[in-house]
């Protein structure tokens, strides 16, 4: 009659049973190692992480009865996979020996995660001081750290009350939860973790739809703000549009070219019409002259154009001025006004002097040599 089988050689994969992958860097020790008990309980090997006891007297027949046996042996191997299959490969390469069991494997993972308690203590405290709500995208992976934070702290030897976990949660609340915070100090007794979180998970949960809330609303408001500035924006440029091709009709027509093509108005090239615009008829009369008068005659340009210069005195008036009774000119007597024509040719006639230098009326002059003037 076949053996029955051992419950531990029905699991086929303890992934499926121990979802955490112990890490040196989580350190989530507490939570692997009480998962992994439960399994090797609930599969009847929970023996093989205990270490093995002889009697003190015992004969070698006892002895030779103690002995593992194949079974023994094979259901230890099983249990030593278990721990290689959900631990990290830094800590595969850690604690891998030959010939070691399970016991072994279990105990040098037990002592990398628990020496050092004083300085590990330390570390965690600061830590567990520290962190903050702000640290982390949710109020889910807030409160995870903070519970992860409390099972180390128990692992080395120095747990701290479920009372202190729920104040320092409440410490590490930005001022959004003031009002949430309040209301859980105030309750006496004070609730435990779990209540605590799931407190500030609603509240979250209940902030963040009031977020949505007001975002479609502003979504809405921008969106019909949009709209009506569009709208205006259309008809500014309809308007502008009209008036625009308007001018260049009023263009194209009065001077006969508009911007960028010919005698119609901007952008019309091709729509130029073949018909030829003509000025207007003389459709206005000039005003009558009033009697007497007569236009003047211009003298043809081929004559000599007349003489700029007086041909007689200008008469003094002699009256007085604001200033007095006008002076007499001096050369009044000796000036004889001409004809230009003929002054321009008795300069010819008469060659003038290189020695002469002209008076400049100067009479106050105290230059003592005298020089030939010409008057």
């Amino acid at each position: 009659m076949a053996s029955p089988l051992h419950p531990a050689v029905t699991v086929s994969n303890i992934r499926q049973l121990i979802p955490i992958t112990l890490d040196i860097e989580t350190a989530h020790y507490t939570s692997w190692s009480e998962l992994f008990k439960i399994q090797c309980k609930a599969f009847q090997v929970y023996d093989h992480l205990q270490p093995q006891t002889t009697p003190a007297t015992s004969s070698d027949k006892d002895k030779e009865k103690e002995k593992p046996t194949e079974s023994w042996e094979r259901l230890d191997s099983i249990v030593l996979q278990w721990i290689y299959g959900t631990i990290s490969q830094d800590l595969l390469h850690t604690i891998l020996k030959p010939n070691t069991t399970a016991f072994d494997a279990w105990t040098a993972l037990a002592n990398l995660f628990q020496d050092n308690k004083a300085t590990q203590t330390i570390d965690l405290n600061k830590k567990f001081a520290s962190t903050r709500l702000d640290q982390f995208p949710n109020m889910s992976a807030y409160c995870q750290v903070m519970k992860v934070i409390f099972d180390q702290l128990q692992n080395v030897g120095s747990p701290i009350t479920d009372e202190q976990l729920v104040l320092q949660l409440l410490t590490g609340l930005t001022e959004q939860y003031e009002g949430i915070t309040m209301i859980i100090q105030q309750t006496k007794p004070l609730p435990d973790f779990y209540d605590a979180r799931s407190h500030l998970c609603m509240a979250e949960t209940r902030k963040i739809n009031q977020a949505k809330v007001a975002a479609q609303v502003a979504g809405t408001t921008l969106t019909a703000t949009t709209d009506q500035h569009s709208l205006r924006s259309s008809r500014q440029e309809q308007q502008t549009e009209t008036s625009e091709r308007g001018r260049g009709r009023g263009r194209g027509r009065g001077r006969g070219r508009g911007r960028g093509s010919s005698t119609w108005g901007r952008g019309t090239n091709n729509l130029a019409p073949t018909q030829n615009y003509y000025p207007w008829p003389n459709q206005f009369q000039t005003w009558p002259a009033p009697p007497g008068y007569s236009p003047p005659t211009w003298n043809s340009w081929t004559r000599i154009p007349p003489c700029p210069y007086p041909t007689a005195l200008r008469p003094n008036s002699g009256g007085s001025g604001v200033l007095g009774p006008r002076p007499a000119q001096s050369y009044a007597a000796s000036y004889t006004p001409t004809n230009i024509d003929q002054a321009l040719y008795a300069m010819s006639l008469n060659p003038q002097d290189q020695t002469w230098t002209m008076d400049t009326g100067e009479t106050g002059s105290q230059d003592p040599d005298p020089y030939p003037t010409m008057q």
